[in-house]
């Protein structure tokens, strides 16, 4: 008697949890996003959850969590109830990079996260100063060549993706770059622009706009491929220069998500991404949609990892 009260629980429960999962979203979804309103994270966010409200017919709330790197509102969507009803928006250093660069992380990224798809992507621009007489990646790796340590870049932080672009640049070319910090991406194009630095490695978006002055010549993609938005430039790979650095930025949720809530979230997710309204939205900020699986997104957060933690630990980059 015990095990066949025991079993009709077991049935009754999967039976309701069936149910809720057919059912969701029955109330407003919260999308905890790890930096500032205002920033890119917070721009794609803003995007997807006007698709997926559109698309579903509950509200999907913005909430901005910032700190650390993107680890605080990381770690609130790791921590959230797998009900479908948290999810976050993240990129690749609380998702991937950061477990290698911080000594202790509050949530294991592989264990405590369910990668959904990867909302959209950018390439980062390798822009230098105009006075350097270089116009493509081969002459300015040949200049730092013979002129090792005697040039310098700007970044935006320890472990972010300007920072080991160009550390991992430097590794290519045999030689050493000279690190100066900047607080943002604009203020590190800047200092190219002002000429208190040679180069940058940034977003396409934080330096686009400042070609027009003369003072910045854009070399080259940091992305695996050209990118559409910018066919003219070459990529780093195509003058023979391993380095791939793309700011991508994914939508996860708690690692424990029911399986018929995740393979809704993820349906609808990519068809809100792969809409011809959200890639037109993208391109001002010179990013392209990407809608990828969840096992998709799996390996590309094990390809970052396998990527970048030799050039981490080989540069002894550590954040704390």
């Amino acid at each position: 008697m015990r095990i066949l009260l025991c079993l009709a629980f077991l049935a009754a429960s999967l039976g309701l949890s069936e149910a809720n999962a057919s059912e969701w979203p029955t109330k407003p979804v919260r999308v905890i996003v790890p930096q500032i309103a205002g920033s890119t994270p917070d721009i794609v966010a803003r995007m997807f959850a006007d698709g997926m409200q559109e698309k579903l017919g509950v509200p999907f709330v913005i909430e901005n969590k910032s700190g650390a790197g993107g680890n605080l509102g990381t770690d609130a969507i790791a921590k959230a109830d797998p009900d479908g009803y948290t999810i976050g928006v993240s990129f690749a250093g609380p998702l991937a990079l950061n477990k290698i660069l911080y000594s202790k992380l509050a949530y294991d990224p592989e264990s405590d996260l369910m990668p959904i798809t990867v909302l959209t992507t950018q390439p980062s621009i390798l822009a230098v100063d105009t006075n350097l007489g270089v116009t493509t990646p081969t002459q300015l790796v040949d200049l730092l060549r013979r002129n090792p340590g005697k040039y310098s870049y700007a970044s935006i932080g320890t472990g972010s993706l300007t920072h080991l672009a160009m550390e991992a640049l430097g590794k290519e070319s045999g030689t050493k770059l000279l690190l100066v910090p900047y607080p943002s991406s604009p203020q590190a194009v800047l200092a190219v622009v002002r000429g208190d630095v040679q180069m940058v490695c940034v977003p396409a978006v934080s330096v686009v706009s400042q070609l027009q002055t003369g003072r910045v010549k854009a070399v080259a993609v940091t992305s695996a491929a050209r990118s559409p938005l910018m066919p003219d430039l070459p990529t780093l790979k195509e003058a023979g220069i391993d380095v791939v650095a793309e700011a991508w930025i994914g939508l996860v949720a708690p690692a424990k998500i029911e399986l018929a809530i995740l393979n809704k979230l993820s349906d609808a997710a990519r068809q809100v991404v792969s809409a011809p309204g959200f890639a037109e939205k993208l391109k001002p900020q010179f990013m392209t949609p990407v809608g990828n699986s969840p096992a998709e997104f799996k390996a590309l957060l094990k390809l970052e990892v396998k990527r970048w933690s030799p050039l981490i630990e080989a540069q002894k980059i550590k954040v704390n």
